[in-house]
């Protein structure tokens, strides 16, 4: 075994021991998102436009999760759309700049202002199953009935604070803290204090962060995304078929003549190995049944709750089925579901 080879996860103990918080107490991080504000009388109209789910219905204080098409039905971004107020949304995305760009475009003569207000505030994710318990020490309305996918105004001490009930690491329960920038420190020296008898720990490694933990519950980054459509990864579930968005046309296509591609999980043994996904650049490494080439792997990671290698294959349509075995350069997979605990 080289050097190179060792698995950059599993002898880390350090690594493991910020993920397992988030799976069996609670974690909490400085989280990069970036927010772009809608705002004006068409905003709803508008955005219904642009996001192939619905989101003219959301209630005030309601979320969706919701990808964003060009007009060849290609995903271009996944996002979330907050309803904030009647006629005032956020999109929380990684990409403002293109997202702004995308937006301005396709403005015409709809009634809304569009600005990037990432700099307004931070946000910070606490995340697994004593979540809620650090949440509560904190604010000072009780955060017991807040649904997931839903927001609300509160207060941390005389700091004005949002407590969004979302996260990017699949545990039922976790929260967001949107808070004014200038008030990181402060939050922090919270998190710290009502979190030690919680056995809290704060995640320090962007790894576990963006890759670890999203991957086990099957979450995607645009990386992944990047030239398929949401027929092709699993994303098709409550687009607004009845409702004019860009890209409807090329997607009613595809729907009807069927996905030729599709998304599917893998879990492999063999540890110490090193494979590119796409995620990492590049188009991702082959992926083989009987010498034939039926995919590439999308993503390549560990589950320290399955204590082995995970991912995804972007594959043929129908090339592969649960339980098979496929060769990943000389090494063995079985593939899966997308998700992992």
């Amino acid at each position: 075994m080289g050097m190179y080879a060792k698995n950059v996860y599993k002898y880390d103990e350090s690594k493991r021991r910020e993920h397992m918080a988030v799976r069996t107490t609670v974690g909490w991080y400085l989280w990069t998102h970036q927010l772009i504000e809608v705002k004006g009388k068409d905003a709803a109209v508008f955005l219904d436009l642009i996001f192939a789910n619905p989101i003219a219905t959301l209630k005030v204080g309601r979320e969706r999760y919701t990808t964003m098409l060009n007009e060849q039905a290609e995903i271009i971004d996944d996002v979330v759309v907050i309803r904030l107020e009647e006629e005032k949304f956020w999109i929380s995305t990684l990409f403002a700049a293109n997202m702004l760009t995308w937006l301005t475009q396709h403005k015409n003569s709809f009634c809304v202002e569009m600005e990037d207000v990432t700099k307004q505030y931070h946000m910070y994710a606490v995340q697994g199953p004593n979540s809620r318990a650090l949440v509560n020490a904190l604010v000072r309305d009780a955060i017991d009935e807040l649904k997931f996918f839903s927001i609300c105004d509160n207060w941390i001490e005389d700091v004005p604070v949002k407590i969004n009930r979302a996260g990017f690491t699949g545990e039922k329960l976790g929260y967001e803290i949107y808070i004014p920038s200038n008030q990181c420190q402060f939050l922090e020296n919270k998190l710290r204090q009502y979190g030690e008898p919680l056995h809290a720990v704060e995640i320090t490694e962007f790894q576990i962060m963006a890759w670890t933990l999203p991957t086990e519950a099957g979450f995607y980054y645009m990386r992944d995304l990047m030239h398929t459509n949401p027929l092709e990864v699993g994303l098709e579930r409550g687009i607004g078929w009845e409702k004019e968005f860009i890209g409807k046309e090329a997607l009613l296509q595809i729907k009807e003549q069927g996905a030729l591609r599709e998304m599917v999980g893998f879990t492999m043994e063999e540890s110490d190995v090193r494979i590119n996904g796409k995620d990492l650049g590049g188009p991702g490494a082959p992926v083989y049944v009987d010498d034939e080439e039926i995919g590439r792997v999308s993503k390549f990671n560990y589950s320290y709750v399955q204590e082995k290698c995970v991912g995804y294959i972007l594959a043929k349509k129908d090339a592969v089925k649960e339980g098979m075995h496929v060769k990943i350069k000389s090494y063995d997979a079985v593939i899966t579901e997308k998700y992992f605990l």
